[in-house]
């Protein structure tokens, strides 16, 4: 949506092609039910966006949607349950960080001053270090309790792998962009609508609204060239951006590589080559008995857990607050790798010992196997430009963020800007 959005604006007639029945795609929205038949608008993923994330804030506004109604705007709080963790005040950076670290519960003064130094030496460092370095290795010396409550909570939400697998170089850009980017970049903003109406089914209509044209059902086959144009399934193009998963973009792209195009291939192959990681999100319901006033389930509308092996969620959020969905919650598993039921039976006793919640309804499982590339130290990213009037975009594509909103549609923006180049 991004990239139709801004070849729109840079003046071509555009057509989209959706394989799904939505629009969304990682981002979209899963009608759901519970036990007792009333019907549920879920997402299939508890995304969340921060207040850097200026393109994404930007096409909101451009196709209707207005960020402060349908995003609730807070300092960023990793806290958890007992009130232990980080929580910043509404001010500017680096105040912000300074005194939410400083007031962090739970963490004694050596620990405060160690995370302060390491902030000061990145800081110092412009937020760079080598490509091969992982988040571990920058964060060599940090007290567990730091690592526990603030590195592996921010990284696993940021680039949704362990610290020990994470790029450092990505996860200091995200730090830099966000913490240090001017007043409201590190804040959260939750949803309170749904996924589809929070941009892209808005953005369908605003594009169709245009005389621009947007097909759901309907997965592109073939893609050829001829001379100086593109054939989308038989269809002639001028310019083709291929806003797909990295192994949709392969297939289509290694489809259409002749013989003399080795440099086609080799897009394809590297595309190809990437690894991904899985997010699940387990959506419960909390029965409450008849009679009783309802009351916030949770302190806050999103929640850090303590996260270990058989109590794999990271995150919960509380759909009630932020949605008016009564009494349901969605507990965010981060490089998911199980089996459901599993998964399921862990949260339901995490969401008991972490949360004091025993009265739960499971209502669905969301999981999204190929949810993020893995954002490993060192990974070579595939090119935005592929051939004369091809272009790929999408998180994926070289850049310097991880696989997140904000990544994808700057890298959507860009492609489209390309095509007049």
């Amino acid at each position: 949506m991004a990239a139709a959005i801004g070849a729109h604006e840079a003046g071509h007639q555009v057509s989209v092609f959706e394989s799904a029945r939505t629009v969304g795609g990682r981002a979209r929205t899963v009608p759901s039910a519970s036990k007792s038949g009333e019907s549920l608008v879920l997402d299939n993923g508890q995304h969340i966006l921060i207040g850097a994330y200026a393109e994404c804030l930007r096409l909101m506004r451009v196709v209707g949607v207005d960020p402060d109604t349908a995003l609730l705007r807070t300092p960023l709080a990793l806290v958890f349950p007992d009130g232990g963790g980080l929580q910043l005040p509404d001010s500017a950076p680096p105040f912000d960080a300074l005194v939410g670290i400083a007031r962090a519960r739970g963490w004694s003064a050596r620990e405060k001053f160690e995370l302060l130094a390491r902030a000061a030496k990145w800081r110092l460092q412009n937020f760079e270090c080598r490509a091969s370095a992982s988040v571990a290795d920058i964060c060599a010396g940090l007290p567990a309790r730091l690592m526990d409550e603030f590195i592996d909570p921010l990284c696993v939400s940021a680039l949704n792998t362990l610290a020990v697998d994470s790029s450092a170089q990505v996860f200091l850009r995200v730090l830099r962009d966000s913490l240090f980017s001017g007043r409201g970049g590190s804040n959260l903003l939750l949803p309170r609508v749904d996924l589809g109406a929070l941009f892209p089914q808005a953005a369908s209509d605003w594009l169709e609204a245009r005389g621009h044209s947007v097909r759901t059902g309907r997965r592109v086959q073939a893609l050829a060239r001829s001379g100086a144009s593109w054939w989308v399934d038989g269809d002639a193009y001028d310019a083709v951006l291929l806003a797909t998963p990295s192994i949709e973009s392969a297939r289509l792209v290694s489809g259409a590589a002749t013989v003399d195009e080795p440099l086609m291939r080799e897009w394809a192959a590297q595309a190809q080559s990437l690894q991904f990681a899985s997010i699940a999100t387990v959506y419960l319901r909390v029965q409450r008995g008849v009679g009783n006033a309802p009351s916030a389930l949770l302190a806050h509308p999103m929640t850090a857990l303590r996260s270990r092996g058989n109590r794999p969620a990271q995150f919960v959020f509380d759909r009630e607050r932020l949605y008016g969905d009564a009494g349901v919650l969605a507990f965010v598993v981060s490089a998911f790798d199980g089996e459901r039921e599993t998964l399921v039976r862990q949260v339901i006793e995490q969401a008991a010992e972490q949360l004091a919640l025993h009265d739960v309804e499971h209502i669905q499982t969301v999981v999204e196997k190929r949810a993020t590339f893995a954002c490993t130290p060192g990974l070579q990213r595939p090119a935005m430009q592929i051939a004369p009037g091809l272009l790929a975009c999408g998180d994926y594509v070289t850049g310097p963020y991880p696989a997140t909103l904000e990544g994808a549609v700057l890298n959507g923006t860009a492609a489209a800007t390309a095509l007049t180049r």
